[in-house]
């Protein structure tokens, strides 16, 4: 096909139009959601609240040194104490310790997300994020249980790696009523969507006998 020329002899090119790129049917499946990190509200407030006490109490004390005034008895005192005591004296060894639990308690919220009673559920979309209770997983797997035939009652409780699932069956063999347990509830357990399903443990007895 001969290329268009302008009006004075010079070849033009078309444009050339790309075709754009297709979107994709629905929505791309993210990966798993890793544990919900705590606020850390109350131990946040409390540290928050000590070092500006302390702060205050220090910015005044150098204020008064600075005025000519006598330096808070607080101080004195204490540098009086550590210029005084012994390093294995039992106060400083107390004391000592108490900083270094409080240390390592700060440490480990610092370094561990909390929020043990909400499970991550698998993300369907990059920007949402869900999770669900351990108690209303529990509630389910209850629900599930108590529709098996033979079942009495079902005591659950739903942990982040394991299950536990007491039953009481009043008919049928106990064998019987353990596979149909293990059958429902491991449909149940993968219809919850989480992250990392907990590992079932199913025990069933006869009503008057524990187990």
């Amino acid at each position: 096909m001969s290329e268009p020329r302008g009006t004075e002899g010079t070849t033009q090119r078309l444009p050339v139009l790309e075709k754009p790129p297709e979107e994709t049917a629905g929505p791309v499946p993210a990966r798993g959601s890793g544990r919900f990190w705590s606020a850390r509200r109350v131990p946040a407030a409390v540290v928050a609240l000590l070092l500006l006490a302390l702060a205050g109490a220090f910015l005044y004390d150098i204020a008064a040194v600075r005025a000519d005034r006598p330096a808070l008895h607080a101080r004195r005192e204490l540098a009086r104490q550590l210029a005084e005591r012994p390093l294995d004296d039992i106060w400083v060894l107390v004391g000592a310790g108490v900083a270094a639990a409080l240390g390592l308690w700060l440490i480990v919220l610092a370094v561990t997300p909390g929020l043990r009673d909400v499970l991550p559920m698998h993300r369907t979309r990059p920007d949402v994020r869900a999770g669900l209770h351990r108690g209303a997983a529990a509630l389910v797997l209850r629900d599930r249980a108590m529709e098996v035939a033979g079942v009495r009652s079902v005591r659950v409780h739903a942990g982040r790696r394991r299950a536990d699932v007491h039953a009481v069956s009043h008919f049928r063999d106990l064998d019987d009523v353990r596979a149909d347990l293990d059958a429902v509830l491991g449909d149940a357990v993968r219809g919850l969507g989480l992250t990392r399903p907990p590992r079932l443990s199913v025990h069933v007895r006869r009503p008057g006998r524990k187990g």
